[in-house]
């Protein structure tokens, strides 16, 4: 799992060892947490956990970790995620994004593994051609980040056909959310993510601040289509297990499929903490489109996946939890 230690791929590490399998999380840990691998291994029920740090765009070492450990597939995960970064440093997310995945793909084919779970995007579609947003929608990305995945997913049919590397491609829609439990949840530095911004303003924290008012929306702000991550990392388990049962690639749209908006977000996160949470408005980001959510039919039918925590609310709440008992992220945790 290349990214293993970072917020998704360490929820989808824990599903996956749920699901008997052992998993290697290849991680630079730029952003990633090596604190990650000792609550994975109390939670793994026998399963083996192992970590191993290295860069992706590091062929010969990505090849040497799935030879090492006999991996029989690969989970991609590793990659620069900032929409607004993306635009004003367009060549790190070309250089990581895009130059990282080939270098993964062409291990994997030194190495004879021939099953990918991609992590796609749904930046890759652009402004919406209709909402809401199917797989065979147009694909015209706004930013870096969307072109960036965009060429992978591009490139993929290509190398299955000269590889026999068969994959799945998961366009997220909002990751949020952390594992019901408490053991894992989302530690990023800086944070960008809305979620735990507005949970960080409620607790005391500096004020939010709403990029853009002016949106053609009932309320101005972006809608965005918030999904828990363990639901994410039960999609992850589901298309393993589609291509180990001899599935054709294919992309799936990974969204609950319902609108909320930035407004909205505030005011959840308000009433789960019982305080209001202090916003600033300020102007538009760059990139950023008005609305973006998901139909999930694809992903239902197919792969028989179903989100187990779909209520905003829920979601909400155990990322509450999980910023009240880790303050400062993996390094302190109150009452762990």
């Amino acid at each position: 799992m290349t990214g293993g230690a970072g917020y998704i791929g360490s929820h989808t590490a824990r599903a996956l060892l749920a699901a008997g399998y052992d998993v290697v999380l290849y991680d630079d840990l730029s952003a990633g947490h090596p604190e990650v691998v000792g609550r994975l291994v109390s939670a793994a029920n026998g399963r083996r956990v192992a970590l191993v740090e290295g860069d992706v765009r590091d062929t010969r070492r990505v090849e040497t970790a799935i030879r090492a450990h006999g991996a029989q597939a690969v989970l991609h995960f590793a990659a620069l995620l900032n929409v607004a970064d993306s635009v004003s440093h367009p060549l790190a997310y070309y250089s990581v994004n895009v130059t990282g995945a080939l270098s993964v793909l062409e291990a994997m084919a030194h190495a004879g593994v021939s099953r990918l779970v991609f992590s796609s995007t749904c930046a890759t579609f652009g402004i919406p051609a209709r909402l809401p947003m199917a797989e065979d929608d147009p694909q015209h990305p706004i930013n870096a980040y969307g072109e960036a995945k965009l060429a992978v997913e591009r490139a993929l049919p290509h190398v299955e056909r000269a590889h026999g590397i068969r994959f799945v491609a998961l366009r997220y829609f909002n990751a949020a959310g952390a594992d019901p439990d408490g053991l894992l949840g989302e530690d990023h530095d800086p944070e960008i993510h809305l979620i735990p911004r507005a949970i960080a303003a409620a607790a005391g924290g500096e004020p939010l601040q709403v990029f853009g008012t002016d949106y053609p929306t009932p309320d101005g702000t972006c809608l965005r289509d918030y999904i828990h991550v363990a639901d994410l990392a039960d999609a992850h388990v589901r298309a393993l297990a589609w291509l180990e049962q001899g599935g054709a690639s294919a992309a799936f749209n990974l969204g609950n499929g319902t609108p909320h908006s930035v407004r909205q977000v505030i005011e959840i996160v308000g009433k789960v903490a019982g305080r209001p949470v202090p916003h600033t408005t300020a102007p538009r980001r760059p990139g950023d489109p008005a609305a973006l959510y998901a139909s999930n039919a694809r992903i239902r039918a197919s792969l028989g996946w179903t989100p187990r925590f779909a209520d905003l609310e829920t979601i909400i709440t155990t990322a509450w939890h999980w910023h009240r008992s880790h303050p400062h992220g993996y390094r302190q945790a109150v009452g762990r």
